[in-house]
C-alpha cells in the first residue's frame, strides 16, 4: 500500500464517517421520539428526560464522528498525517467500532458487523498509511544516517 492508495482512503473513510455521523443523528432522534411517544420508563426515570438524553447523546455522539471525519478528510486532501490528538481520536473510534462489531454479531446480525468492520477498516489503514511525524518519506536509501547527509554510510574516520 503506500503512498498512492493513502489519499483514497482517508478520504472513502471521511465521507463514510460523515454519512454514519448522519445516521447515528438520527437513529438517536427516532428512538427519541419512540421513548417519548410511547412514555417509556426505566426503572422509575422519567420519560422526558430519557428521551432529552437519547437525542443529546446521538447528536453528541454524530458531532464526534462529523470531527473524525473531518481530521480524515483534512489529512486526505493535505496527504498528511494526522495529528497525534487527532490520532488519539480515530484510535478511539477505531475501538469504539470494534466493540460495536462485536456486540451487533449476536444483536443485530452480520450484515452490521461487516458494515462496522469496513468503517474500522478504513479508520485503521487510514491511520496506518502514513508515516509518522518523525520519519522522512522516500525509501530508505535516500535518508539521512546519523546526520551523514543524503548518502547512507558515515565518512571514514581519519
Amino acid at each position: 500500500m503506500g503512498v498512492v492508495a493513502r489519499r483514497p482512503v482517508a478520504l472513502v473513510a471521511a465521507i463514510v464517517l460523515f454519512v454514519e455521523a448522519v445516521g447515528i443523528v438520527m437513529l438517536h432522534w427516532i428512538l427519541g421520539a419512540v421513548v417519548d411517544n410511547q412514555s417509556m420508563s426505566l426503572a422509575g426515570l422519567d420519560p422526558e428526560a430519557m428521551a432529552l438524553s437519547t437525542r443529546v447523546l446521538g447528536v453528541v455522539f454524530g458531532l464526534y464522528l462529523a470531527c473524525c471525519g473531518v481530521m480524515l478528510l483534512r489529512a486526505g486532501l493535505r496527504d498528511r498525517a494526522p495529528g497525534r490528538f487527532s490520532r488519539v481520536l480515530l484510535v478511539a473510534a477505531a475501538v469504539v467500532h470494534g466493540v460495536l462489531g462485536a456486540l451487533c454479531v449476536g444483536l443485530v446480525g452480520w450484515a452490521a458487523f461487516a458494515g462496522l468492520m469496513v468503517v474500522l477498516g478504513l479508520i485503521v489503514l487510514s491511520l496506518v498509511c502514513y508515516p509518522r511525524e518523525g520519519d522522512a518519506p522516500g525509501p530508505p536509501s535516500d535518508r539521512p544516517v546519523n546526520g551523514t547527509g543524503s548518502g547512507g554510510t558515515a565518512p571514514a574516520a581519519v
